[in-house]
């Protein structure tokens, strides 16, 4: 490969690094073309960028990143690795979860770097999938807000008075 199209495939490298708050670290070795294009499929319909790499291209897009949590990154880029570039941070490791279960598990989770923190090995591949996206989140803070807001509207809709409500409140803090 030119010194110019290594340039290139690193540059590359970094635009996806800059862009996407969440990838994933994947070996592939095991996976034959059909596997490959399904798991291209699938990750097209979650939304997600797999793009295999080549490893010493990639650390060198990870220093000119200048992270320093992607240091820890750096052992685990042997063999063929492909990396999911995503926008959630949980959905590759759902992906990989529910692909792998039907092909020989694999493809097998290196490490990760979601939701600002690093992840390396496969055992950490469930503690990935449990993490809650932005939306879910927001949707939890929302339904937590919304149990006693509801309380106290139901009570006034009832016909409980002002005075009456406030000595509820005031014996329940009690």
């Amino acid at each position: 490969m030119k010194k110019e199209d290594k340039a290139l495939l690193i540059d590359s490298f970094v635009e996806k690094l800059n862009n996407y708050p969440h990838f994933y670290v994947v070996d592939v070795t095991a996976l034959d073309s059909q596997t490959t294009s399904d798991l291209r499929r699938e990750c097209f319909k979650k939304n997600i960028k797999l793009q295999v790499v080549k490893n010493t291209l990639f650390i060198k897009a990870l220093e000119r990143v200048g992270n320093e949590d992607f240091e820890a990154l750096k052992p685990i880029l042997k063999n063929t690795t492909g990396i999911m570039f995503c926008e959630v941070a949980n959905e590759p490791a759902k992906l990989i979860k529910a692909f792998a279960k039907t092909h020989g598990d694999m493809p097998a989770l290196k490490g990760a770097y979601a939701e600002e923190s690093v992840y390396i090995g496969a055992d950490q591949l469930d503690t990935l999938a449990a993490i809650k996206s932005k939306n879910e989140l927001i949707a939890d803070v929302v339904a937590m807000l919304e149990g006693p807001v509801n309380s106290v509207l139901s009570a006034i809709d009832g016909g409980a008075t002002i005075h009456g409500l406030l000595d509820a409140i005031e014996k329940k803090g009690e």
